[in-house]
């Protein structure tokens, strides 16, 4: 509940605010140009330097970026206009401790964005063990990869995987695919890397599973499976039936069968933060799994005011690397495996 508050407050904030900078700029607000530079400077220093302890610990993901780059640029400027502009000696003091304050938090950021380094099209921790072998993997990690999604949201990471233990002891990747749904493929066919399929990361619970544990994950994966394929069957000759009563020529209905085909994957959940039934995206099968064995993650996914409406609210893979369940395997885990395998 305390998170769903603040993100409805911040979510609140921040459009208020984009707000008054659109009237401020559009000759809107009834107050002198100075002034209002100063107001409207002052109000996102005040805002950014609430959240930066936050922003600055989530610096992979672009949305945090934007968060600090926005205000940075406005407030500066902004508060440099209003030295300029401003009629009375006051307000052009109060916009010069402004533009210190600002400096302050440039400064700042500019040295938290040294403990990161960019990989692909986003940063990452330094230290980052990148692409770990199959061997180093444990039941119940969390495989982030880069790639054309990763891409496509200028971010590092941007598909997820989860490694799952069979009771025969078989490593598996348990995943969900755009053009397939629901998948259980061997670790070793997925667990590599190359210039054609790039790199990926590790996240490990904290506490590890123990054999029951792993059992069940393995148990919950081949269920969800079977949920998946009988969504994807019913759901694709529910369509077809539809498609064979169009009046319209044999060839355009089979491409209609072709082009509508349901593969399982959660096309709607790609956009929004949804957990939906029988049908996942790829970090949602994952965090479905999660919740089924009772493992507890950050709040994904709780949409517009955090109302849990799941709207302009993705579940980003991304995301994953500031939640308390998991740490990043670092070149010290790289370390003290190298050492075990000599």
């Amino acid at each position: 509940m305390r998170y769903r508050l603040v993100k409805s407050a911040t979510t609140v904030i921040y459009f208020s605010l984009l707000y008054l900078t659109w009237l401020f700029f559009d000759g809107g607000l009834d107050v002198r140009f100075g002034l209002g530079a100063v107001i409207i400077s002052g109000a996102w220093l005040v805002v950014t330097r609430l959240q930066i302890g936050h922003l600055l610990e989530t610096y992979y993901d672009i949305l945090s970026r934007l968060e600090v780059d926005i205000p940075l640029v406005m407030g500066m400027f902004l508060s440099a206009v209003a030295i300029f502009a401003a009629l009375h000696e006051s307000v052009k003091v109060i916009a010069a401790v402004e533009f210190v304050l600002w400096v302050n938090i440039a400064i700042t950021y500019r040295r938290n964005r040294q403990k990161y380094e960019k990989q692909g099209h986003g940063p990452l921790p330094r230290g980052c063990w990148l692409s770990p072998p199959a061997e180093a993997l444990m039941s119940g990690d969390l495989m982030l990869t880069s790639g054309r999604v990763a891409t496509n949201l200028h971010e590092s990471v941007g598909h997820g995987e989860m490694v799952v233990e069979e009771p025969t002891g078989e490593m598996k990747s348990f995943s969900s695919y755009m053009k397939d749904g629901l998948v259980l493929n061997p670790l070793s066919a997925v667990a590599h890397s190359s210039a054609e399929s790039g790199y990926y990361i590790i996240l490990r619970l904290r506490t590890a599973w123990t054999k029951e544990q792993k059992d069940m994950a393995a148990k919950i994966a081949h269920e969800m499976l079977l949920e998946n394929a009988h969504w994807r069957d019913t759901r694709n000759t529910k369509r077809a039936k539809f498609i064979e009563s169009l009046p319209l020529p044999k060839a355009w209905k089979d491409s209609l069968l072709i082009r509508l085909r349901a593969s399982g994957y959660d096309w709607l959940g790609l956009f929004m933060g949804r957990l939906a039934k029988e049908h996942w995206t790829c970090i949602g099968a994952c965090l479905e799994l999660y919740r089924r064995l009772g493992i507890k993650t950050n709040q994904y996914g709780t949409g517009l005011l955090g109302l849990g409406s799941t709207i302009f609210d993705p579940i980003m893979p991304v995301r994953f690397l500031s939640d308390p369940a998991l740490r990043m395997l670092s070149t010290d885990d790289k370390q003290a495996f190298e050492k075990v395998e000599r």
